[in-house]
């Protein structure tokens, strides 16, 4: 079944777009396991990595690639992917690259040496890379129907937020039955009832005007994206270095020629025209603060149950589940809500919400802060949910459909780096309150005082030395900056999502509610109002 895009696939009255059947309600269903399993594949390494390097001997540089390549070729293939699949079809990027994904899950399983395992990571990060963008846009164009299309993306969302609750859970059961490399086995039958599947229930979509793809441009976009990743987490995790520094200008640098060059293209790689659509320019806005930070001030938390509180990663993941789930439940009931009411009202809310949560955090303590802590995280998650299925919806319903996939490609870019800056903006934060505020013993020598005086971290293998009534205090001392640089974090984000409500009010406040939302490529509904008709009849989306 192939559709040009922009056309209903179904027979429906003149302004009523076609409704979704089983057919494409089993489509999305099978197009959520893969979802998952990108997510779940971006965090079990780091439960495995203890294992792999007890197996393959991996230095402590190769442990970084291990975990971070994955990540890196996620985020520097996502538009080359989206926008292939608008040329060639998104069906065909998806297959192929559920198929490349199961292989190199095979080739990761049963390395035999750091390098393949390595390898295995990079071409899981390439393959995984064709997955959301292909889904996206083929979301749009099986649900037409914006109230069915909201419903679907919520569904979406919570097989993405289930990839990252169940992944340590999943991947902790694995690793104590089996041996590291079963973690990836999870792909074979996902993957395989992709392909299995996929071909007689997803239709075959793409722009039937598109051009050749621009090689050039694709390269520039991976010299942009991959230095620029790479020298932000570089940065959020040594501090100062000039190789990040340097690897951080050079993503800027070909950043701008990369941009430069698509604004003279016949056929882009990336449509800069698409940033000229309101909904879209402000969902991807939001998105990529969200991202921001959910990201800085996540890793915040998680920090702070493991060095302040002493909670094993396990319990830390064992305790998130239950605001994590609120959130997945909250996610799916705000495209429902949005039925009724105007999506920029929905995220507001939503970003006031979770500005709460975080005035609650500013209020955690270094001694029996956990609670306070647990609290005000589920008051941000429960804001935050809004907006996780609903600007994907956004960016999707308001792209014009021959550009779906360039669109998705981006709407996941940019949540990738909101979550690299988040970590190092916000890590930046409370790593200089801590350094500000730390005090460490007189007594002890130089290079333990300078080491302490780093991060907490630090302090904590320095205390464990030294023992004794100066490692009480230099913990004590510890403990109270980071939680300190914790709550100025909780400052930021606090005044973050009030801008965020801000942003979603002004940005779409011009959008309807779902239920008379009209789709691009899909005339508009006929107005209840009469007096309303001159709205109607317009794009309400741009």
């Amino acid at each position: 079944m192939t559709t040009v895009d922009g056309q209903a696939g179904s027979a429906a009255a003149p302004g009523v777009a076609p409704r979704a059947t089983w057919r494409e309600w089993l489509g999305l269903a099978i197009m959520c396991l893969p979802t998952m399993l990108t997510t779940v594949d971006l965090n079990v390494m780091f439960l495995a990595l203890p294992h792999v390097t007890a197996d393959l001997g991996s230095s402590s540089t190769e442990q970084l690639w291990i975990s971070d390549i994955y990540g890196f070729m996620i985020a520097g293939f996502l538009i080359t992917m989206g926008t292939l699949g608008d040329r060639i079809g998104r069906k065909k990027v998806l297959l192929f690259g559920g198929a490349a994904f199961l292989a190199a899950s095979l080739l990761a399983a049963f390395a035999t040496s750091t390098i393949v395992l390595i390898i295995a990571r990079a071409l899981l990060g390439a393959a995984g890379a064709t997955l959301i963008p292909s889904i996206l846009a083929l979301l749009r164009t099986m649900f037409k129907d914006p109230k069915q299309m909201g419903a679907a993306m919520g569904l979406w969302g919570t097989s993405l937020m289930a990839g990252v609750v169940l992944g340590p859970v999943v991947g902790g059961l694995m690793l104590g039955a089996f041996w590291w490399g079963s973690v990836f086995l999870l792909a074979v039958p996902i993957m395989g009832l992709l392909l299995l599947a996929g071909p007689a229930l997803l239709p075959e979509s793409k722009d039937p005007a598109a051009g050749r793809l621009d090689l050039f441009s694709v390269a520039l976009s991976l010299l942009a994206i991959l230095p620029f990743i790479y020298g932000l987490k570089e940065l959020a995790r040594e501090g100062w270095a000039p190789l990040p520094a340097v690897s951080l200008v050079a993503g800027v640098v070909f950043f701008v020629v990369f941009l430069r060059r698509q604004a003279t293209l016949a056929h882009p790689l990336l449509d800069l025209s698409l940033f000229r659509i309101r909904a879209l320019s402000t969902a991807l806005t939001m998105a990529l603060m969200i991202a921001f930070v959910m990201g800085g001030a996540g890793l915040m938390a998680s920090l702070y149950m493991q060095m302040v509180e002493g909670l094993s990663p396990v319990r830390v993941g064992t305790l998130l589940l239950i605001p994590s789930v609120v959130m997945i439940v909250v996610g799916n009931l705000a495209p429902a809500i949005a039925r009724k009411v105007p999506p920029g009202y929905v995220l507001a809310a939503g970003s006031l919400i979770a500005a709460v949560g975080m005035v609650v955090l500013t209020q955690v303590g270094s001694t029996a802060g956990l609670t306070t802590l647990l609290v005000g995280l589920g008051v941000v998650y429960v804001g935050g949910a809004s907006v996780g299925p609903m600007t994907p919806f956004l960016v999707m319903s308001s792209t014009p459909p021959e550009k779906a996939g360039a669109a998705g490609s981006v709407s996941s870019a940019v949540g990738e780096l909101g979550v690299a800056l988040g970590v190092a903006i916000l890590g930046l934060v409370g790593t200089a309150t801590y350094r500000s505020q730390v005090s460490v013993p007189s007594e002890l020598p130089a290079d333990a005082a300078n080491t302490a005086k780093e991060s907490i971290a630090g302090a904590t293998v320095v205390a464990e030395q030294v023992g004794g009534p100066t490692a009480g205090s230099l913990l004590d001392s510890a403990r109270e900056a980071f939680t300190n640089g914790l709550n100025n974090v909780a400052v930021v984000c606090a005044v973050l999502f009030v801008v965020l409500a801000l942003v979603s009010f002004i940005g779409l406040r011009h959008v309807p509610s779902l239920g008379d939302m009209p789709m691009p490529g899909m005339p508009p509904k006929e107005p209840k109002d009469p007096e309303a008709a001159g709205d109607a009849a317009a794009q309400p989306v741009h």
